[in-house]
């Protein structure tokens, strides 16, 4: 019985970068609703386009899709607004040389959305280099019909 448990679990570990490699996954509520395929790819595009505007320190991208009520929690434990948000884009203190998002999932909750991902990144926060693997998640919310981001939290990996 352990050989055949071990045999099954080196199957499917096997099987990992098959799936890896799609970057996305989609773990839909059964039955899965077109709309919500939709959706998904709705977020996205978001989630590509803030990375982008990360790397570009797009202040203006940060100003509309950033709710009012926004807070992100930092690596180090730091709570930030969207004011803060917005002031170390366009200070530059915050500087994003490359990214690679991998590992994404998407969550679909009615007008809420949850994206937990993989991100290799290479940046420096006051001269100080923070490169490195983190994990990520990033809540959105549909108010008036344009997707925001009200939550984001970050933890550094090993």
């Amino acid at each position: 019985m352990a050989n055949k448990c071990l045999a099954l679990l080196w199957c499917a570990l096997a099987a990992l970068p098959v799936f890896a490699a799609q970057h996305v996954a989609v773990h839909p509520r059964p039955p899965f609703q077109s709309a919500d395929q939709d959706t998904i790819r709705e977020i996205v595009d978001m989630e590509r386009q803030s990375k982008e505007a990360t790397l570009h320190r797009d202040a203006e991208f940060t100003k509309r899709i950033l709710a009012e009520d926004y807070v992100a929690i930092t690596p180090l434990g730091q709570v930030t607004t969207k004011e803060d948000a917005i002031s170390a884009r366009k200070s530059g203190q915050l500087r994003y040389e490359a990214m690679n998002v991998t590992d994404m999932v998407v969550r679909i909750y009615g007008d809420m959305a949850v994206v937990t991902a993989r991100a290799d990144v290479k940046g420096h926060q006051l001269g100080e280099d923070f490169s490195g693997p983190y994990r990520y998640t990033r809540v959105w919310v549909r108010r008036n019909g344009r997707w925001q981001t009200v939550s984001y939290q970050a933890t550094v990996t090993q």
